[in-house]
């Protein structure tokens, strides 16, 4: 199995000069946990909830607070995303095999790779992606990714690939 048979497209991204406040609404609105950072559709880095999550404002940041670590926090929609992305953002192409994405997922502890074809952006795929390639294998009788063509569909049950 291919990268390419499983990778989500179109992907949602946003680009360095957006706000966090922007981000965090794509992140919420399409329930995903990663970015790609993209401009003129080159990948740049890649932001994730968990970077959104410590950029944004703690309660104890908040104008109401009095305690003795009080300080005056930055408004999310004044953060720009390039400020907290992860500049290195790992790759993989869509002809790759399934087992190199995992692989690198596994090594790196990164939960999903743009998706990249002559330095565009084409696809993403992420840790979900690959246990759900797995559970069809697992019902299709086995094997390794990579070994067949079975392919998850939306009802999450085995669908061949031409």
């Amino acid at each position: 199995m291919r990268i390419k048979d499983l990778m989500k497209h179109p992907v949602h991204i946003v680009k360095p000069r957006d706000s966090i406040a922007h981000a965090r609404e794509i992140l919420e609105q399409h329930r995903i946990n990663q970015l790609p950072v993209v401009v003129n559709g080159a990948v740049v880095g890649i932001v994730t909830d968990r970077d959104l999550r410590d950029a944004f404002p703690s309660v104890f940041d908040s104008p109401g607070f009095t305690g003795p670590s009080h300080k005056p926090a930055r408004e999310p929609e004044k953060i720009l995303v390039e400020e907290v992305m992860s500049a290195k953002a790992f790759t993989v192409g869509p002809d790759e095999p399934l087992a190199e994405a995992a692989r690198l997922m596994r090594q790196e502890r990164i939960g999903a790779l743009p998706i990249v074809e002559r330095d565009k952006l084409v696809g993403i795929i992420t840790r979900a992606d690959i246990l759900d390639a797995f559970v069809v294998l697992e019902q299709a009788g086995g094997g390794t990714p990579g070994a067949g063509p079975a392919t998850p569909s939306k009802a999450g049950k085995s669908s061949k690939v031409p």
